[in-house]
């Protein structure tokens, strides 16, 4: 793998781009409650036979997609500046108080951070922002709405069921009795009895869906988040890396299915290779002499793409 090195100075750049992806045809009744979404796509019986996986994924960031990495809830706040700052100031958004949003205002942010949300109805989306409010406003210590709003996450049957077909019309549709995985066979669960081979699960598409590549062109206000797919392809790809973000991600990092980003210690240390020297002088003009420092610094991004994220 090629690395970018820079010396004295450093600067790391943010990747701006958002992909546009297509989301899984929305099947049966819409959910009425937060809880009803909950129970659409609950995927706790899945640690009765995978409980180490299923409990490396309750530390990852899909666990509180709509919170990320900081203990500030830095993405619910963001998603309530996008609410504040930019719906309410838009003349066309159809948003001029926070009850004004439906579900489909909060897919500009809920389509990566929580692509489920689409098969909810905007009551789903009044109880999501007003709890938000509630427990940003209240200084981010309320337990009972922290819970309510982590219930819907980017779990198991996100990754192996609805979005585990990229190709749909290839590949077909995903069914709602099976669990996609890298082989074809059975799987001992009463309502997912089937296993069936995603062609893409082992590869950066499958992440590519949420982790972007241009602007999302297809919704009525475009967004693009600080993301990270298109960085991926066009550098590190481009350039003959040959990693996937789950060799990354899971295996050398060691932590599976508790997927980090760079604000964790272990993937720091994968990231970035960091080298400092110092070195001391004695500068004389004429009688006078002068200590002088010089202070030489070289950090390499080791990533497949530029970071910070987000």
């Amino acid at each position: 793998m090629k690395v970018a090195k820079v010396s004295v100075v450093v600067l790391l750049t943010i990747a701006l781009p958002l992909v546009a992806f297509a989301v899984t045809p929305e099947t049966g009744k819409k959910a009425k409650t937060i809880d009803e979404l909950a129970a659409k796509y609950d995927s706790s019986s899945c640690k009765d036979c995978h409980a180490d996986i299923y409990a490396d994924w309750t530390k990852s960031l899909h666990a509180r997609p709509m919170f990320g990495p900081l203990e500030s809830a830095r993405t619910l706040a963001t998603v309530r500046t996008a609410v504040e700052f930019g719906m309410k100031e838009w003349p066309y958004s159809g948003v001029k108080t926070k009850e004004d949003v439906k579900i489909k205002q909060l897919m500009i942010c809920a389509k990566c951070h929580l692509p489920q949300l689409i098969e909810a109805e905007d009551s789903v989306a009044q109880e999501f922002v007003q709890t938000m409010y509630a427990y940003i406003e209240g200084g981010r210590t309320d337990l009972k709405a922290e819970e309510k709003l982590t219930k819907v996450n980017i779990n198991c049957r996100i990754c192996h069921n609805r979005n585990a077909i990229i190709h749909k019309w290839a590949d077909g549709f995903p069914q709602n009795d099976a669990v996609y995985g890298t082989k074809n066979g059975s799987h001992a669960s009463p309502d997912f009895p089937k296993l069936i081979r995603a062609p893409e699960m082992k590869e950066p598409t499958l992440c590519g869906q949420w982790h972007g590549l241009v602007p999302q062109f297809d919704i009525e206000e475009p967004t693009q988040c600080a993301t990270l797919y298109g960085y991926y392809l066009w550098a590190y790809k481009a350039d003959g890396g040959t990693e996937t973000c789950q060799e990354c991600h899971m295996k050398k990092s060691g932590l599976g299915h508790n997927i980090q980003s760079y604000r964790s210690e272990v993937m720091r240390k994968m990231a970035v290779e960091f080298h400092a020297d110092a070195y001391a002088y004695i500068w004389r003009d004429g009688s006078i002499l002068t200590p002088l420092g010089l202070l030489r610094v070289e950090i390499a991004n080791k990533a497949g793409h530029a970071f910070p994220d987000g």
